[in-house]
């Protein structure tokens, strides 16, 4: 039964209302596409009430700890800003409820290409080690497209300790609210060209993507490939972006 009155949700509701919906994903598929492409995507898992939450935090400058304009940057057109902590509840929420779900998959990945894979099961004891390597600022972050805008192809790693695994989920709504600005990966295979992945989505929907590198199986065992991603040109419109990244920056 829906209720008329507008009744902000707890901590603990927004976060357990999110963690439901992540677990019911279709979590072997996910990982079946992250193995043979770098990349998944959930399906829409955000409500368009929540898009437009989201979309509308990017005035509150107190919700902010920076803002970046691409253009000084060489970074491209646009601009994006880094969440301060505490963080709003369905970032928390997000966060929280992906990690654990991706942590096999980053630690099977680590083990592929060679090295530790041990991060841990949660993602507060993940964040614990980023501190104590004084990596300590939050990266969940704002992007905030215009037309003619557009994001070069790059990695968001922020120190020496990151997390293999990060998602970015659209806000606005394709077609009606712009058109072009398609999320692109790019995965550079040792003595080949380069290979292009272009992910279309809808509002809501969330794309997990290779942060740095990934194991690829060849035939004399797994070899790392190198990712990376960006946004091409908008055409007309305004698109607002999610990203979720597991790691703080030093």
């Amino acid at each position: 039964m829906q209720s008329s009155a507008k009744i902000a949700p707890s901590r603990h509701q927004a976060g357990s209302d999110i963690a439901e919906r992540v677990a019911h994903l279709d979590w072997p598929a996910l990982e079946a596409d992250l193995d043979a492409f770098g990349c998944a995507t959930t399906g829409p898992l955000l409500t368009t009430a929540e898009c437009a939450d989201l979309a509308g935090q990017y005035k509150t400058d107190r919700l902010f700890r920076s803002r970046i304009v691409m253009a000084r940057h060489g970074f491209g057109r646009g601009e994006y800003k880094y969440y301060a902590y505490p963080l709003p509840d369905l970032v928390t929420g997000l966060r929280t409820a992906l990690y654990p779900r991706l942590a096999p998959i980053a630690n099977r990945w680590d083990v592929a290409l060679g090295r530790g894979g041990d991060y841990p099961a949660e993602h507060r004891r993940f964040l614990d080690c980023c501190h104590a390597a004084a990596q300590t600022r939050p990266t969940p972050l704002l992007l905030n497209y215009g037309a003619g805008d557009y994001n070069c192809l790059h990695q968001d790693l922020y120190g020496d300790l990151f997390f293999p695994l990060q998602v970015a989920f659209l806000l606005s709504a394709p077609d009606e609210d712009f058109t072009g600005g398609a999320f692109v990966l790019t995965e550079q295979r040792p003595r080949m060209q380069s290979r292009a992945e272009v992910v279309p989505l809808v509002q809501g929907e969330g794309v997990i993507f290779a942060v740095n590198q990934r194991p690829v199986t060849g035939t004399k065992g797994a070899y790392r490939v190198t990712m990376r991603h960006g946004v091409s040109r908008l055409r007309t419109g305004h698109r607002l972006t999610l990203g979720i990244i597991f790691h703080d920056a030093a």
